[in-house]
């Protein structure tokens, strides 16, 4: 960050800011809501600054290939680095932003931000740029170097995704993997229907379409939802459409009325589940976190099922030692890498590895484990990932099952039937599917 203490609403200034937290271990979704609740910018401000913050995280390793020629070995700022991938950003993808406008704009943040030595610097980069232009990442010889420079994604991500899915098939998903993600609501249908909360929307001048892919579902556009009436009167959530799908595969039918949320925070399905349970039914909630319990009783109670949900302070790998009591459904959305995430997560491709994607297996595993032996005869556990990766998906399933041959693996259905012709039980959702979160889903019966 800068040195200087600068408060502006200034959407370029913001997104500098921004940037260089996140590149210092913030999470982008939660920055990014902070700020923009922290400054009165207006519609086409909100925008601009959530598209540059965006845009430079999606693109960094194509930004680094860019501007490596006109800086060379020189040590620079952070932030100005920020910046200027914020000025390349908006020369290469944005088009209505004439490029003197951008050349101004940079080269006054600097100033803001910096001094005016700051300013010449960014000024002599910029025209530099200008004049050469930036070179063709069409010239990397090497197909998965390219690749990975193109969609900004890690070399050993890259050849994964090839490994598991095919050339083709991983381009496909790599294609849509910077697009812009949705923003998509789920109805809390135990206060409104869903027409009360598109009504509600459309009064504050939002476009709301309904989701193809999970019930109760809308994806809303115009405005940010959390700043709505309805969201906080509690008649809806923000959840991206293949989140909901999880729980929509656990079968709540009436006589369901004891279900553990394994890793609950921050608590977006727990309280879909306590939405879908029948009225009498008591969802038990853990994570590891006292702050993140906070998260899911909040949750909760804006949204008026608080009194269905009982949260607590527990590793789940520890539930058969503190708790003796069986469980007609079980959910475990597990922790993962996140990869299905990608497009509103966008820096954690930057510092996750193959080793920390194989060590997440094994914890998820030994979550599977510990809570399969609280899971009640006949009984559903659903396991979730929100990453596209087999070794966190599949084989973990795999490796599951081969020691717990009581449970057998089910087809997983959801409200709108998705993939059910694929042939595989359980559920891949991939970004370019549904131009959604990337997301998995495997369904376990336990049979004695």
């Amino acid at each position: 960050m800068s040195d200087k203490r600068v408060y502006s609403d200034n959407p370029r200034v913001l997104a500098v800011q921004t940037l260089a937290k996140i590149k210092n271990g913030a999470y982008s979704n939660l920055q990014l809501n902070q700020v923009i609740k922290q400054h009165k910018l207006g519609e086409a401000d909100t925008r601009l600054l959530t598209t540059l913050v965006y845009g430079v995280i999606q693109h960094r390793l194509t930004f680094e290939y860019w501007l490596e020629p006109f800086v060379g070995s020189k040590k620079i700022n952070s932030w100005v680095r920020e910046l200027l991938y914020t000025a390349i950003f908006q020369m290469e993808y944005l088009d209505k932003i004439p490029q003197h406008a951008i050349f101004n704009e940079s080269i006054e943040v600097a100033k803001i931000l910096g001094h005016v030595g700051t300013g010449k610097f960014v000024t002599a980069i910029l025209h530099n740029i200008s004049r050469k232009g930036l070179r063709s990442v069409a010239d990397i010889g090497d197909d998965i170097q390219r690749l990975s420079i193109e969609a900004s994604l890690p070399v050993w991500l890259v050849e994964e995704l090839i490994k598991q899915n095919g050339d083709e098939r991983a381009r496909q998903i790599i294609a849509t993997i910077n697009d812009a993600p949705k923003q998509s609501i789920r109805v809390n249908t135990i206060l409104a229907t869903d027409q009360d909360v598109v009504t509600a929307l459309e009064s504050e001048n939002f476009t709301v379409t309904a989701s193809s892919i999970a019930a109760h579902a809308f994806v809303v556009s115009g405005g940010h939802v959390a700043s709505s009436k309805a969201y906080h009167d509690g008649w809806l959530t923000l959840q991206d459409e293949s989140a909901m799908l999880p729980v929509e595969s656990l079968h709540l039918m009436p006589e369901v009325k004891s279900i553990l949320d394994a890793a609950a925070a921050p608590g977006g399905k727990t309280t879909q589940l306590a939405q879908y349970s029948a009225s009498d039914a008591v969802i038990t909630a853990l994570d590891v976190h006292e702050h993140k319990i906070k998260l899911i009783n909040n949750n909760a109670e804006r949204l008026h099922v608080a009194d269905k949900i009982h949260a607590r302070v527990l590793d789940a790998r520890k539930v058969p030692e503190q708790i003796d009591r069986k469980f007609d459904r079980i959910l475990v959305d597990a922790p993962c890498s996140g990869f299905g995430l990608l497009r509103r997560k966008p820096e954690i491709r930057y510092d996750k590895t193959l080793e920390d994607v194989e060590s997440l297996a094994r914890l998820q595993t030994q979550i599977l484990d510990s809570v399969s032996q609280n899971l009640a005869k006949n009984g559903i556990m659903v396991y979730s990932t929100c990453t596209i990766l087999r070794q966190e998906n599949d084989d973990v399933v795999t490796k599951f099952l081969k020691v717990h041959p009581n449970f057998e693996l089910i087809p997983t259905e959801t409200t709108y039937k998705l993939k059910s012709d694929h042939g595989e039980k359980a559920l891949h959702v991939y970004p370019d599917d549904y131009q959604t979160d990337g997301f998995f889903v495997a369904t376990l019966r336990k049979n004695d």
